[in-house]
């Protein structure tokens, strides 16, 4: 979502109990769709449309995680850091702070030779 999303549509998805599941057990490591569901006690497919969801407003992001078989699967980390709400003088403000890419090891670096000192230095 190129734009901040509005204060209802934060609330919306924030006010869903799994929603709110997968944020927080994504805050401790990123975690694939299988062990969401495990952790999270719901069916995959109930992960992949809040996962969905929640990346459309920029709460969570999905990186690739490379086994050292050279196999690889997509995890998702929370990018939510906070979220607050102020009444302030008749209206609501609300203000959303996400933490930045550069915090989850994997993301895309300049080139190739970044991006495989990074994936080393994570082993």
């Amino acid at each position: 979502m190129t734009e901040e999303p509005e204060l209802s549509e934060i609330l919306d998805i924030l006010s869903d109990e799994y929603a709110r599941d997968i944020l927080a057990a994504t805050s401790i490591k990123p975690m694939s769709a299988q062990q969401l569901a495990t952790q999270c006690e719901m069916s995959k497919p109930t992960v992949y449309r809040r996962v969905e969801q929640l990346q459309e407003y920029g709460l969570i992001e999905e990186q690739t995680k490379v086994q050292k078989s050279g196999n690889h699967y997509k995890v998702y980390a929370a990018t939510l850091s906070e979220f607050s709400l102020e009444l302030d003088v008749g209206s609501f403000e609300a203000s959303v702070t996400r933490t930045t890419p550069e915090a989850f090891p994997g993301q895309e670096e300049d080139d190739t030779a970044d991006r495989f000192k990074k994936m080393w230095e994570n082993l």
